[in-house]
């Protein structure tokens, strides 16, 4: 069957059973959502920072925020044992997040100057506490959702649909603030978004409120040290904190360098961004395809050495037009993120036990989200530090190391600890072995 004729029949709403609503349902609310995540984050969020008056480490710091909201995952995997109506808890808690966020967009009204970059974190921290908790809530509710024979396709498919609305989104909001002044263009990006926030709010109270199997564990500690005990899982979870700790200090300031450093046109950071999200877009359906016929951990070792010499191929710039070095750049990222991203969904709950998976999510979260929090601020100081340096390490010195440092760690630690066992078949194996592809959130 054609990639068209896949998302034709998972929009067909007729005679659909409940599972297949649910279906429906995932793909339909991550609409609004990835309209909102796209007209407010990436690029957008960086130039809106700077806009408040932010400097590189409030951008260091915002774009670390949702790392960091992840540790608060530990907390809702523990309540998800007693509140046990997983609908309802991520219907209100991911209609603040969005909420809250939207409301960002108020500040240059209501807010003085001086305090403008302040609040703005301030809310955005408490947005992404909102949406790590909601988060929990949403993995287990479509892990239970979706059969793991199909997770491989679903993701695929589901993933290219967002990430094309995402692409179109971002080089909309980049005309938007490239064709008005940023005031009107920023009244204009966050009035959709208020739209969009209403309308992923219906979509969210659409998910079905699946039974809820909880976990045997006699207490709390044995809860959390269920998969502290999986020495597999923790020495690779070890090895992707390590990795996004790494990657971080570059890639979230990938946006930053190219307004502040190579003083490029919003246009063309937002361009170059949808260029990477177009490649993501389309390398989700293969690498989705390929999860059907490959070990999930497999693939996903094979994603980080991309990732990584995205950052190194930033040392172009010094011999390349700077324009086509970073198209070449993010063709490079968006080919790695789309495997890690669909893939990363796999490991966490592969062949994790079903009433205890929230846990694994959580302790997976709370520690790359750790690493993840550490990388931008690291890489933040770094830029400020050499604000007044040479120009080849402010525009590619700094990526094109970090991109050396994550192949060398891929090549020297992650064949040993992301090695296929046995029990790590493709997703498209029979029921028990270990299957599944990570849903873009």
């Amino acid at each position: 069957m054609s990639f068209l004729s896949h998302v034709t029949s998972v929009f067909r709403r007729k005679n659909l059973s409940v599972q297949r609503k649910g279906l429906l349902t995932t793909i339909t609310e991550g609409i609004p959502a990835n309209i909102i995540a796209n007209l407010l984050g990436g690029p957008i969020l960086t130039i809106y920072v700077v806009y408040l008056g932010g400097t590189a480490s409030d951008v260091g710091l915002v774009v670390a925020i949702p790392a960091l909201a992840n540790l608060v995952q530990l907390v809702a995997a523990f309540y998800i044992q007693r509140f046990t109506n997983r609908r309802m808890l991520l219907f209100g808690f991911a209609l603040t997040h969005r909420t809250l966020w939207v409301a960002t967009g108020l500040i240059p009204f209501l807010v003085t100057e001086s305090l403008r970059v302040d609040v703005f974190i301030g809310m955005f921290l408490l947005s992404f506490i909102c949406a790590s908790t909601s988060s929990v809530f949403w993995t287990s509710i479509v892990a239970d959702l979706v059969p793991a024979q199909i997770r491989g396709r679903y993701f695929g498919i589901r993933n290219t649909i967002h990430w094309a609305v995402a692409s179109v989104s971002l080089l909309i909001g980049g005309q938007i603030l490239e064709q008005v002044d940023e005031r009107t263009a920023f009244i204009v990006i966050y009035g959709i978004s208020a739209i969009c926030t209403a309308w992923n709010g219906i979509e969210l109270w659409r998910y079905p409120d699946l039974p809820f199997e909880r976990s045997a564990a006699s207490s709390t500690a044995a809860l959390f040290g269920k998969p502290l005990r999986d020495s597999s899982y923790m020495k690779a979870t070890a090895f992707i904190a390590a990795f996004i700790l790494l990657q971080n200090i570059a890639i979230p300031l990938f946006s930053y360098v190219m307004l502040e450093t190579l003083d490029l046109s919003k246009m063309w950071i937002t361009l170059i961004t949808t260029i990477q999200m177009i490649v993501t877009m389309f390398s989700y359906y293969y690498w989705g395809n390929l999860n059907g016929r490959y070990a999930t951990r497999t693939l996903l070792l094979w994603t980080l050495p991309i990732i990584a010499a995205s950052c190194v191929l930033w040392a172009g710039i010094a011999i390349l037009p700077v324009i086509l070095v970073l198209i070449i750049v993010n063709i490079a990222l968006g080919v790695g993120l789309g495997g890690y991203n669909l893939l990363i969904f796999n490991f966490i709950i592969g062949d994790t036990p079903k009433s205890d998976r929230p846990m694994y999510v959580a302790v997976f979260s709370a520690l790359t989200g750790a690493t993840g929090f550490i990388g931008p601020l690291l890489g933040g100081w770094i830029y400020r530090r050499i604000e007044d340096g040479a120009y080849w390490l402010q525009s590619y010195g700094i990526s094109f190391f970090i991109g050396v440092g994550l192949l060398a760690l891929t090549f020297a630690v992650g064949p040993f600890v992301l090695k296929s066992g046995g029990d790590d078949a493709p997703a498209a194996a029979p029921p028990g072995a270990r299957k599944g592809v990570e849903a873009d959130r």
